[in-house]
């Protein structure tokens, strides 16, 4: 009997387990079936690489584009007779002619900046879970009281400043926008009225109008600062001539710039920079300038970036020399940009403003190949048409000033219909790069 029971036992014991086998088989295989590329995504996937090798060559003065052993990855090689110029402060090696980039990687991150905020809100650090524990102390200076935000009061007093309850700024705001990087070559050009021109200039740091408004204009609408920038802020906020200029700090806020803003007479808005992370790829305030402009612009144009052959080294058009950039890895990844349609670039040897960037893929193309790029990296929502299927996290929202709201280009308000009027925060560091996403309160 005893025998007969084991039996039956065993019996039933490898049946459960072999239906849970088939339940868990079919779960993973659902997963994996969701996100396997269709005979489209495939199709999109190489057609951006056949345009994108197209445009490089036709765009890239020099650079040409390869694909590598699968749909994302592609190389982009300089002419072996460029004489690399930057050393490693580490090794003394020279900078290398050839840079593996991911296609996939950049189409589906830079469409997800396209449709988020980049500023640091209440909103945002209320909606993380555990938000003004584990995230908010990160963006203050280091003190024994501040750790992990344990005086919450404390953390908000110091953080207000600079901390608008929700996004003061939206996709889609403004339509055509200009950053201005630091280059010495902008001392070979005179843009400054085309620069003027533009519905929305981006400085940075402590770059000067004033004696070369000739070449770099004099309109100033925001300016990104670094650390060291942001500890000298009396002296920044006398760089604008009308002190309208909104100060943008990517990086922490400290106790010193706190003091400034209390004590000086600053009139400027300050913000603080919440950023996409794209890895080792994207260094340095003018890559964030750009992201930060990409967020909230139609469209996007650089100047002052040094892209360009034939320089010897870094300059600055308003000071000497200096060395910390690795310029031909920065210009292959502007240059990847630049032939995925995110920006234009403007310099010496692309002087024409109204120069037309040939082969870029059309907005169709892009969307297809963020969605096949989406399945191949396993985001979050990926293969979704739901445009809140990247939000791994959902809160409600307080609720917003409809008259701020009304007046949005038409554009922006758009894109606020599309997205449910949701917004959208990158989340920094985040597995899946899933968004934060705060939805209408009823």
């Amino acid at each position: 009997m005893r025998v007969l029971q084991l039996g039956l036992f065993l019996a039933l014991a490898s049946g459960f387990a072999a239906i849970s086998i088939y339940i868990i088989g079919l779960s993973n295989s659902s997963v994996y079936l969701n996100s396997q590329l269709t005979d489209e995504d495939t199709q999109a996937l190489l057609s951006l690489h056949n345009s994108f090798e197209k445009c490089m060559s036709a765009n890239g003065l020099g650079l040409k584009a390869a694909r590598g052993g699968d749909y994302c990855q592609t190389t982009i090689n300089f002419p072996s007779d460029t004489i690399p110029k930057w050393k490693d402060p580490k090794t003394g090696e020279l900078e290398v002619l050839s840079y593996d980039f991911n296609l996939c990687e950049a189409v589906a991150t830079w469409e997800q900046v396209r449709n988020s905020t980049t500023i640091l809100t209440k909103e945002y650090i209320d909606s993380l879970p555990n938000g003004w524990e584990e995230y908010a102390w990160r963006r203050i200076n280091k003190g024994i009281l501040l750790n992990h935000c344990e005086n919450k009061t404390l953390c908000m007093e110091k953080l207000s400043l600079v901390l608008p309850e929700s996004p003061p700024y939206f996709p889609r705001q403004f339509g055509r926008c200009a950053v201005i990087g630091n280059s010495g070559d902008l001392l070979k050009t005179k843009f400054g009225k085309v620069i003027d021109g533009y519905d929305v200039v981006i400085r940075e740091n402590g770059a000067p109008t004033q004696n070369y408004t000739d070449h770099v204009g004099r309109k100033s609408t925001f300016r990104l600062l670094n650390r060291g920038s942001a500890k000298a802020l009396d002296k920044v906020v006398e760089l604008d001539e009308q002190r309208k200029e909104v100060l943008i700090v990517k990086t922490t806020i400290h106790d010193i710039m706190s003091k400034m803003i209390r004590e000086l007479p600053i009139k400027n808005p300050v913000y603080l920079m919440l950023g996409a992370s794209f890895g080792s790829a994207a260094k340095g305030t003018g890559l964030k300038a750009l992201e930060f402009a990409l967020s909230m612009c139609n469209s996007v144009d650089m100047y002052g970036f040094t892209v360009d052959p034939g320089y010897k080294e870094w300059t600055r058009y308003f000071s000497e020399s200096r060395q910390g950039h690795t310029p031909l890895h920065g210009r292959a990844y502007y240059q990847m940009m630049e032939c995925l349609g995110l920006i234009k670039i403007h310099s010496p040897m692309r002087a024409d403003p109204n120069r037309v960037v040939k082969w870029v893929p059309n907005h169709h193309l892009i969307r297809a190949a963020r969605i096949a790029s989406e399945k191949l990296l396993r985001r979050v929502g990926a293969g979704s048409g739901n445009p809140l299927g990247a939000c791994s996290i959902v809160k409600k929202q307080v609720k917003r000033n409809a008259n701020a709201i009304s007046k949005l280009r038409k554009e922006a308000l758009d894109h606020m219909r599309y997205v449910k009027s949701t917004t959208m925060y990158p989340l920094e560091h985040s597995p899946g790069h899933g968004l934060l996403c705060t939805v209408p309160s009823d």
